[in-house]
């Protein structure tokens, strides 16, 4: 949950989810604030790099300090498609790993 790009609703979305496929609500809730803040910019600079792959745009973002709207805007679309994507793959390994051991 944490790399999907829905932060603010990570919460309510793994409460509805848990209700859906009938899991303990309380031990989704305390499982879904569990988060590692050294890891986010890593996190978000590879789900950039996974957009600019899907997409094939490349990465062409450049680490300056002249960040504006326009530059929001023409990174968002591939950070989002990078994201979904980049958690989707990660939680494949994830479970892969855990169902080897």
């Amino acid at each position: 949950m944490g790399i999907v790009p829905i932060w603010g609703f990570q919460l309510i979305t793994a409460i509805a989810l848990a209700h859906i496929i009938k899991l303990s609500k309380f031990l989704v809730a305390v499982a879904a604030n569990i988060s590692i803040p050294p890891m986010i910019p890593i996190i978000l600079f590879l789900s950039y790099i996974t957009g600019g792959i899907v997409l094939g745009t490349g990465s062409n973002i450049h680490f300056t300090g002249d960040i504006t709207i326009k530059t929001f805007e023409n990174n968002i679309f591939q950070y989002i498609i990078g994201s979904i994507v980049f958690a989707a793959v990660f939680s494949v390994f994830t479970e892969s790993y855990h169902s080897l051991s």
